[in-house]
C-alpha cells in the first residue's frame, strides 16, 4: 500500500508541473461543480503526507440522454403481439366462387330441357367447385356451405343433400384411410422399404427399383401417395442421400437426392393407378361414373387388370429412363444395404402388431378380389379389417378419431358426390351430353379421335389445379359424359379417365400432395421439376397409349 500511495503522489504532481493548462482548467470547471469529494489516502509511515483532496467531475450515467454521445436507452417494453390470423373466408376467393354461380344462375337464360331446380343446382355446384378451386375456406368446410345452399334456397330436400353420405365407396375410403394409419403406427411400411433398399440398393439404379416396387406393394393397403411418401418414402430417401454426402439446396444434391426423390416422384402416379385401393381418388372415380350410369363389375379385379400391364411397363421403365434424362453423379452405394441392415437391425424383429397387420391387410385384399363370388361388397370387406385391428388392438379408437383427413374427405367427398347425384336425376348432365354430342358430331370425329382429343385435355389442365381429388370433382363427370356422348365405351372412358388422373399428379410441385412432398425436401430445383414432369407424362402418355390400346382391346373394353 506505501509504494501504491507514493505511486499516486508522484503521478498528480508529474501531471501538475507538465500539464498546467489541464490542471487550471480543471479548477475552472470544479468552481462551478458541486462540492468536490474527498479521498483520502492512507497515512504513510516514511512521509508525513496531509490527506489529499481533488475534485472530481459530477458523474455521468453510461446511458445518459443528456450527453451528445450517448446510447439508445434499453427499451424494456415487450414487443407488441402479432396481429391474430385473419379469421373467416378470404375475401377475393370468396367473391369469385360466388360470381360463378351467381352468374349462371341469374345472368345466363335457361336453356330449353332444362328445369328451373336443375339450373339453381347447377349454380351452386359450380360455384362449390370453384370454392375448392380458390380455396375461401378449408375444403370440407366450403363443401359444408353448398351442402346448406342447397337446403336453404329449397333446391334440395335434407334427405336428398345428405343421401351420399351412406354411399359404401365413401365409407371405403374412410377405412382405406384407417388402414394407412395402422401402417405407419406398427411401422410396417418402413420395414417392408427398407428390406427392398437391403436387397436391391448396392447401386443407385437397384436402390431406385427397391424403392419403387416397395411403394407398389404397400399402395393396395395405403390409399394416400401424400402418406405413403411423407411417413416412409421421403425419410428413408433422406437418410440414403446424406450418408452418401448429398444435401438437400446444395449442389450436392445431384449426387443422389434429385434422382431419388424424381424417381420416386414419378412412379407414385403409376403405383396409384395400379390398384384401386391405392389412392383416395380412385374410388371417387368410380362412384361419380356410377353417378353416370357407368358400373365396373367387381370393380377391385376390374381395375387391375385394365392397369396392370400398362402400369408395370412404366414403373420398370421409369426408373432407367430417368437414370439417362436426369443421371445421379453417384452411380454405385455400396453402404446403402449396410444402411438398411443396421436400421432393421434398430427396429428389431417383426413386431405383434405388424403380423396383425400383414394377416389383416391379406384378408382384405382377399376379400376385395373374391368379395363379388362370396357375395361381400368390397366395404364390408374393409370393416371386417378394421374391426379386426380394433379388436387387437393394433388401432385404438383415438387413431380413427384423430385420423382429420378421412373425416374431412367424408364431408366434402359426399357433398360432391350427392350434387352430381342430383344433377344426373334432373336431368342436367344428360343435356350437357347432347350438347357435347353434337359439337362433335359437326366436327366429324370418330370416337378413337375424340376420346384421345378429350384424354388429353383432362389431363394437361390439371396445370390449373392443385388437387387431384379437386380435379376430379371438379371435372371428372363433365369428361365422361364428353366422352360417353362422342360413342367411346362407357368403362373405357371411366377408367382411362380415373388412370389419368393418378399420372397427372407429377406434373408440377402443386399438382398432388406428394408434389408438395417431395419438392419440399430442397433436392429437386423448380425448372427440374417441370421439365422432367412435362417428359414424364409425355412418355407416360405413349405408354399407356399404346400398350394400353391393344392390353384393353383383349380384354374386351372396346
Amino acid at each position: 500500500m506505501e509504494s501504491l500511495a507514493l505511486h499516486s503522489l508522484s503521478t498528480t504532481a508529474s501531471f501538475s508541473r507538465h500539464h498546467p493548462s489541464r490542471l487550471s482548467l480543471l479548477r475552472r470547471i470544479s468552481s462551478r461543480s458541486p462540492p468536490p469529494t474527498t479521498i483520502s489516502l492512507p497515512s504513510l509511515r516514511s512521509h508525513s503526507v496531509q490527506p489529499l483532496t481533488f475534485p472530481l467531475l459530477k458523474p455521468i450515467p453510461l446511458f445518459s440522454t443528456t450527453t451528445r454521445i450517448s446510447a439508445a436507452p434499453r427499451d424494456t417494453t415487450p414487443p407488441p403481439p402479432s396481429p391474430p390470423p385473419p379469421q373467416g373466408a378470404k375475401l377475393l376467393p370468396l367473391i369469385l366462387s360466388l360470381s360463378v354461380g351467381l352468374l349462371l344462375r341469374f345472368a345466363v337464360p335457361l336453356p330449353e330441357g332444362v328445369t328451373p331446380q336443375g339450373w339453381q343446382l347447377l349454380s351452386i355446384f359450380l360455384s362449390t367447385i370453384a370454392g375448392l378451386v380458390l380455396s375461401p375456406l378449408p375444403v370440407g368446410a366450403w363443401a359444408f356451405l353448398g351442402l346448406t345452399a342447397s337446403i336453404v334456397t329449397k333446391t334440395l330436400s335434407f334427405s336428398a343433400a345428405f343421401t351420399a353420405f351412406t354411399s359404401e365407396v365413401i365409407w371405403l375410403i374412410v377405412i382405406s384411410f384407417f388402414f394407412a394409419r395402422g401402417f405407419v403406427k406398427t411401422g410396417l411400411g418402413d420395414r417392408i422399404a427398407t428390406y427392398f433398399v437391403k436387397w436391391l440398393g448396392k447401386s443407385t439404379l437397384g436402390l431406385s427399383y427397391g424403392l419403387t416396387i416397395s411403394e407398389a406393394l404397400i399402395a393396395p393397403a395405403m390409399p394416400s401417395t401424400t402418406a405413403r411418401a411423407g411417413g416412409i418414402f421421403l425419410p428413408i430417401i433422406k437418410s440414403l442421400s446424406l450418408s452418401a454426402g448429398s444435401k438437400p439446396n446444395d449442389p450436392s444434391s445431384r449426387k443422389l437426392g434429385s434422382y431419388l426423390i424424381q424417381n420416386q416422384f414419378q412412379c407414385a402416379g403409376n403405383s396409384s393407378a395400379l390398384f384401386l385401393t391405392a389412392a383416395a381418388q380412385n374410388l371417387l372415380c368410380l362412384k361419380l361414373a356410377e353417378e353416370l350410369g357407368v358400373v365396373i363389375a367387381n370393380p377391385w379385379v376390374s381395375w387391375f387388370k385394365a392397369a396392370s400391364l400398362p402400369a408395370i411397363i412404366s414403373l420398370l421403365c421409369t426408373p432407367l429412363i430417368l437414370y439417362k434424362l436426369y443421371p445421379p453423379e453417384t452411380k454405385d452405394t455400396p453402404e446403402a444395404p449396410g444402411i438398411a441392415a443396421l436400421k432393421l437391425k434398430q427396429m428389431g424383429p417383426v413386431t405383434k402388431n405388424e403380423w396383425i397387420m400383414v394377416g389383416t391387410m391379406l384378408l382384405a385384399v382377399t376379400l376385395w378380389i373374391c368379395g363379388e363370388t362370396l357375395g361381400i361388397p368390397s366395404v364390408v370387406a374393409a370393416m371386417i379389417g378394421l374391426s379386426i385391428l380394433l379388436l387387437l388392438g393394433v388401432l385404438n379408437w383415438d387413431d380413427c378419431l384423430s385420423e382429420k383427413s378421412a373425416w374431412d374427405t367424408l364431408a366434402w367427398f359426399a357433398v360432391l358426390v350427392g350434387m352430381a347425384g342430383q344433377l344426373t336425376n334432373l336431368g342436367v348432365v344428360t343435356w350437357m351430353s347432347d350438347c357435347v354430342a353434337k359439337v362433335l358430331q359437326s366436327l366429324s370425329l370418330s370416337w378413337p379421335a375424340a376420346f384421345g382429343l378429350l384424354q388429353a385435355a383432362y389431363f394437361f389442365i390439371h396445370y390449373l389445379f392443385a388437387s387431384q381429388t379437386g380435379h376430379v370433382g371438379a371435372l371428372f363427370s363433365a369428361f365422361l359424359a364428353m366422352n360417353i356422348a362422342a360413342g367411346v365405351p362407357g368403362v373405357l372412358a371411366a377408367l382411362a379417365l380415373a388412370y389419368n388422373t393418378n399420372l397427372f399428379g407429377a406434373l408440377t410441385h402443386y399438382s398432388s400432395g406428394q408434389a408438395a412432398v417431395y419438392y419440399g425436401a430442397g433436392y429437386v430445383d423448380l425448372p427440374d421439376v417441370f421439365k422432367i414432369g412435362f417428359v414424364m407424362a409425355t412418355i407416360n402418355a405413349i405408354i399407356w397409349g399404346v400398350v394400353g390400346t391393344f392390353w384393353w382391346k383383349f380384354l374386351g373394353l372396346y
